[in-house]
């Protein structure tokens, strides 16, 4: 089993590292809740941009699953909660590098945040203790085409009703409106991806508190589904 330790600096005189208490632990040990107690949402977010040059670089940890498993039997304390498309590449667990237990992961089709979603944070935070919580499209998005493409199939032309705010982000400049125009469709993901963090607390009152007290913090991200690399849009 391959295990990593963080470290936050030396010291000058003895050149000697010092490991932080929140990123002393190794990849594949469990996550506690007093090691998430530790976290600060800055912390939480900080953690994942890590995994995830961890995964570019590729050195990601392998972890023994078993284990992990049977220690997860008893409880979990995830540190932050990802809201991402269902769309078979993207895959945070995977794309941040982390192991059983450590993150929540709410998936549907064009990372949208309904009412089962809000549901589903309110839970990883506040009553489970996740720090942060990161939206999280990617590009070439079949979601998002289907919405510039206005298609109706069956229950899918409710779902993508939910993109209508950020289909409104296309102007005249963008070109013809199709999904075959790229940048077209990119730019709607990555609106999408902002207006949907930004709606979660507006729709929340309880993720709306923790975020006030600054216990939880919600951003944007996009994934490239071509290399798994994340832009952090907020």
């Amino acid at each position: 089993m391959i295990s990593r330790r963080y470290f936050c600096g030396c010291m000058a005189a003895g050149g000697a590292f010092v490991a932080t208490a929140v990123h002393a632990q190794t990849a594949c040990q469990f996550f506690t809740a007093d090691q998430q107690k530790k976290l600060s949402p800055d912390d939480a977010l900080q953690r994942l941009k890590d995994g995830n040059a961890r995964m570019l670089a590729g050195k990601s940890q392998n972890c023994d699953a078993n284990g992990l498993f049977k220690k997860a039997a008893d409880g979990q304390a995830p540190f932050a909660a990802v809201l991402s498309c269902m769309d078979s590449r993207s895959t945070p667990e995977i794309v941040f590098d982390q192991a059983i237990g450590d993150i929540f992961v709410t998936r549907v089709a064009g990372n949208i945040a309904n009412t089962d979603i809000l549901g589903s944070l309110e839970y990883a935070t506040k009553v489970v203790g996740a720090k942060a919580i990161v939206v999280m499209g990617h590009n070439k998005c079949g979601a998002i085409k289907g919405a510039v493409d206005n298609v109706k199939l069956g229950n899918l032309t409710t779902l993508l009703k939910a993109f209508e705010p950020a289909v409104k982000v296309i102007t005249p400049a963008d070109g013809h409106r199709d999904s075959h125009n790229d940048e077209l469709v990119q730019k709607v993901a990555i609106a999408n991806a902002k207006l949907t963090a930004e709606g979660i607390a507006k729709r929340s009152k309880v993720i709306k508190e923790l975020v006030d007290a600054r216990q939880v913090r919600i951003v944007a991200a996009m994934q490239d589904i071509g290399s798994g690399k994340v832009t952090w849009l907020s």
